[in-house]
């Protein structure tokens, strides 16, 4: 088993990470006998690892409930936030209960969120099951839902206790789920990691196939980076917003699109490509490391293209409402080179535009 620290002082926390270990009692410290737990997942996956988990929760003595939430982007919203909380109250949890998110990125960031506002607070661990959660979004504490008007509008920042991934879960998840995590792997390298992006251009295919070796080191160094950067700038104040690169872009594609119908690494793949675009325009990043991206982007199955009859004008409104955008002026993170990101407000309309368009269907 490998493991990873975030270092938070008082509220740090471990990330273990290896194969089997949903079945291992002691992955679930510091849970002991006696402590209720609300295990929050959806159909699809409750079917191959609910169980697994329950049993082991009961080994330790913990006394389990469960409550599933359709699966999907598209409910990423008030209303399973509702039934979470409703179920919590039924079954008369306390300060003391703890919530396990067990699923993907839409499972982490609810019942992360329900964690941060159930009675003000209570424990939450974080069991992410797909590759885009394993290396991004079960790490650093977001945790929200959606709203029509814009993606991850209504949340907090609140760290889980522990982080448990299991690598043997991504056995079960599709292709296209794969892909996407990779897209969050690739922004990795090209934002923090030159020497990182040079390895994934020669272990793409050992990760698109889930070679085990490959996956354990790609998670544990997406991990690392991710929690260096959550420790120094734990509230998007500075560095973290570098993590970011290409959702502005992507975080568009998905809200038009409607959420769900194009998954968020695959936007945010295209994202990073027309971030790239921009980089060039503005005169630091090479065409030659627009291509490399192009490519890795491309051999990890993903879309290269902004999605069919999505025009570049259409990203604008959605992209004024993003989250980063200050006194009125829109904040892009770009890059210098490969491995090298920054945060830069100066950029206008036009040259937004014509990055988009170099990755639009003509």
């Amino acid at each position: 088993m490998l493991q990873v620290n975030v270092e938070l002082k008082e509220r740090s926390y471990p990330i273990s990470i290896g194969a089997g270990l949903l079945a291992e009692p002691v992955s679930y410290h510091p849970l002991k006998q006696g402590d209720k737990v609300m295990i929050v997942s959806n159909p699809t996956i409750a079917e191959h690892y609910l169980a697994t988990v329950t049993s082991t929760l009961e080994t330790l003595g913990c006394v389990v409930d469960f409550v599933l939430i359709p699966d999907g982007e598209k409910y990423k919203t008030l209303s399973s936030l509702d039934l979470i909380f409703t179920a919590l109250l039924e079954k008369n949890h306390n300060r003391d209960s703890t919530i396990i998110a067990l699923g993907g990125g839409v499972i982490g960031d609810v019942a992360g969120y329900a964690a941060a506002s159930y009675q003000r607070g209570i424990r939450f661990i974080q069991i992410p099951t797909t590759l885009l959660a394993q290396v991004d979004s079960s790490v650093g504490g977001k945790t929200a839902v959606n709203h029509p008007l814009g993606k991850n509008m209504i949340g907090a920042f609140y760290q889980p206790i522990s982080v448990i991934i299991d690598t043997e879960t991504l056995k079960t998840l599709p292709k296209r789920e794969v892909s996407a995590g990779l897209a969050e792997v690739i922004k990795y390298g090209a934002i923090f990691d030159l020497a990182f992006f040079e390895w994934l251009e020669q272990h793409i295919s050992e990760l698109v196939q889930l070679d085990q070796s490959a996956l354990e080191y790609c998670i544990q160094r997406c991990c690392q980076l991710k929690a260096d950067v959550v420790a120094r700038d734990e509230t998007e104040k500075g560095d973290r917003a570098l993590l970011n690169l290409g959702h502005t872009f992507g975080h568009a594609i998905e809200t038009h699109l409607g959420y769900g119908n194009w998954l968020h690494g695959e936007a945010v793949a295209v994202g990073m490509l027309e971030a790239a675009a921009l980089s060039h325009i503005l005169g630091d990043l090479s065409e030659q490391d627009v291509f490399r991206i192009e490519k890795l982007i491309a051999q990890a199955t993903l879309p290269t293209i902004s999605p069919d009859g999505m025009q570049p004008e259409e990203y604008l409104p959605y992209m004024w409402r993003d989250k980063k955008v200050l006194s009125g002026q829109l904040r892009l993170i770009l890059l210098k080179s490969l491995g090298s990101a920054y945060v830069t407000s100066q950029v206008t309309e036009q040259q937004v535009i014509d990055a988009i368009r170099r990755f639009t269907q003509q």
